[in-house]
């Protein structure tokens, strides 16, 4: 039986993990084992960070809503508490937008959320 050469298929990840590592800084860039490694963690990183992603945007807009609500005279929690017991049902991403584009659209929320509190 013929002995199998495994040059093409070496060649073949080594291509490949250098063109996911395009872009790294020094050899971790064109080196192949430099790169599998920095590659690795790169990765790990990605992974990590698509949740942590989550908790800085939710943080966020959480201090977008308090900066907003705080000018009507209200706190962050107050400002929930009342959205709660007046039964507007907007999360804290589309609250936040509202108070970064549209000043008059959240000031009308902010009034039926005080309406609310002080029924």
């Amino acid at each position: 039986m013929a002995r199998v050469k495994r040059g093409v298929t070496t060649h073949a990840r080594h291509k490949k993990v250098l063109a996911q590592s395009k872009g790294f800084v020094g050899r971790s860039g064109t080196t192949y084992r430099a790169a599998r490694e920095r590659l690795e963690k790169s990765l790990q990183y990605a992974y990590r960070d698509r949740r942590v992603k989550k908790r800085e945007f939710r943080g966020l807009w959480i201090q977008r809503i308090n900066a907003a609500v705080r000018a009507h005279g209200l706190t962050y929690s107050r400002f929930v508490d009342g959205l709660k017991k007046a039964g507007i049902e907007l999360d804290r991403k589309v609250l936040a937008a509202i108070a970064y584009d549209d000043e008059a659209a959240f000031a009308v929320i902010v009034d039926r959320v005080k309406a609310a509190l002080s029924a």
